[in-house]
């Protein structure tokens, strides 16, 4: 078994459009770059830049965030790369003060596991927004409580690949304080080769979520409980919010 860090396998990168699909959450991030007439646009933790590709529009400006190399080199090889600015990095690397949408999608906010880490986050967004700029991200919903079901047995998926057969699951979830650590196992079948890499996320209420906007000088112009800006409740899965640079 050999120990690696996130999304630093070129042959998984490339499998990762596939496991995480175009969807209603991109829709959800198209439109709302198009309701406000974005255009700027930072995409932070940007990944693949599945959605990010698809921002580009004539007379638009998109800038990629993301701090793996391997991720970034994918996005910059696939149809319309180059017509995104790819930047190495994080929060404290997005440049000027005139974006009108600042995006975290694929809940990018849950990566931030202290509450330092996620406030500098949000003020680096805040400083790269022009005066009225917007910022939308999503996050897990906690009282949805989905880190139950990632169990090893719940999560098992086998299926062939241009690397062959895949085996997939992850294993060894943990919470504590609202921080979520797990293990992501993938087995190349072939060859017998087992990659395993160490996560973690934190699950902020849409309380605390709120507080820290507050405190970094955004205004919230919406929170909503699905991709169709339908109410947010205990129930929702998930937790969408679109907030304002108040200054």
């Amino acid at each position: 078994m050999e120990t690696i860090e996130p999304y630093s396998d070129a042959r998984l990168v490339a499998l990762y459009d596939v496991e995480n699909p175009d969807g209603p959450d991109h829709d959800f991030y198209r439109a709302l770059a198009a309701d406000i007439s974005a255009r700027r646009i930072m995409d932070l933790g940007c990944g693949t830049g599945l959605l990010t590709r698809t921002l580009v529009k004539p007379g638009r400006v998109v800038v990629g965030v993301d701090p793996s190399a391997v991720m970034l080199d994918f996005a910059g090889r696939q149809p319309g790369g180059d017509r995104v600015s790819w930047v190495l990095g994080d929060a404290r690397d997005l440049t000027g003060r005139d974006a009108d949408l600042a995006i975290m999608t694929g809940n990018v906010a849950q990566i931030f596991l202290t509450d330092r880490e996620w406030h500098e986050t949000l003020a680096c967004l805040h400083r790269a927004l022009r005066q009225g700029g917007t910022l939308a991200f999503e996050a897990r919903n906690p009282a949805a409580g989905a880190w139950r079901s990632w169990t090893k047995n719940s999560t098992y998926n086998r299926r062939r690949t241009s690397h062959g057969p895949l085996i997939k699951w992850v294993d060894n979830t943990r919470e504590h304080n609202g921080v979520l650590t797990f293990e992501a196992h993938t087995v190349f079948a072939e060859t017998g080769q087992h990659l395993v890499s160490q996560s973690g996320l934190r699950f902020r209420s849409a309380e605390e979520i709120q507080q820290g906007l507050a405190r970094n000088g955004f205004l919230i112009r919406g929170m909503y409980g699905d991709w169709v800006r339908g109410p947010l409740s205990a129930t929702s899965r998930i937790m969408v919010f679109v907030a304002t640079s108040a200054s």
